[in-house]
């Protein structure tokens, strides 16, 4: 079965962005709050201020740990009015990882780098392509500007299993799409859906 699970961040958030960072910040050492680290949903939050005119919905947003290892559920989709998390796997791009170690090395925003891009994009439209179901992604910021011309997506893969990580001990790598796991799509997209928030980027851990 898919490594998903749900948590709570301490308290109820009553909505409230601020509370949000204050709940995350109270972590034990200012560190992760089991699985999700304080720092990297700030910089989500703050994202998620700095993009209100494009982000229609604010009810829930997702953030991507690439500081993680690829085996580890680092794809947390957040439901902010009572601080509910669901985590799941999701592979990176193999331009970002090109030795295939399931560590992100570096992002890109380059075309045809097969990289994964940093920064916060916006959820578009669901479809269906040669994926099967995925979601069309926007990049909101200058380091993750090409996703829509890179058709950076969300989709399910068959290459982000738990049967993946118990032969390999990681993931495989996506071409920079947010490549999860069939099984745990579906309640992704209904989570997610439209309008919404999804940020990504490296945890700044510290010491």
């Amino acid at each position: 079965m898919e490594r998903s699970r749900r948590w709570f961040l301490g308290a109820a958030l009553s909505g409230s962005l601020s509370s949000a960072v204050a709940v995350a910040l109270a972590a034990p050492g200012g560190r992760r709050a089991d699985g999700i680290e304080p720092g990297l949903l700030q910089r989500a939050l703050a994202a998620l201020d700095q993009h209100q005119d494009a982000i229609r919905y604010r009810d829930v947003l997702a953030v991507a740990d690439f500081s993680l290892p690829s085996r580890a559920p680092r794809f947390h989709v957040v439901r902010l009015a009572d601080g509910t998390v669901t985590s799941h796997l999701v592979a990176h791009g193999r331009g970002s990882d090109p030795s295939h170690t399931g560590w992100l090395q570096h992002f890109s925003n380059e075309p045809r780098s097969n990289a994964t891009s940093a920064g916060a994009y916006r959820t578009a439209d669901i479809y269906f392509g040669a994926h099967g179901r995925s979601m069309r992604l926007e990049g909101l910021d200058a380091s993750n500007s090409n996703a829509a011309s890179r058709a950076l997506v969300v989709h399910g893969a068959w290459y982000v299993s738990d049967a993946m990580i118990g032969q390999w001990g990681m993931l495989g790598r996506s071409q920079g799409c947010f490549a999860v796991s069939q099984a745990s799509l579906g309640e992704i997209l209904r989570q997610l859906g439209p309008g919404r928030l999804i940020y990504a980027d490296r945890a700044q851990l510290r010491g």
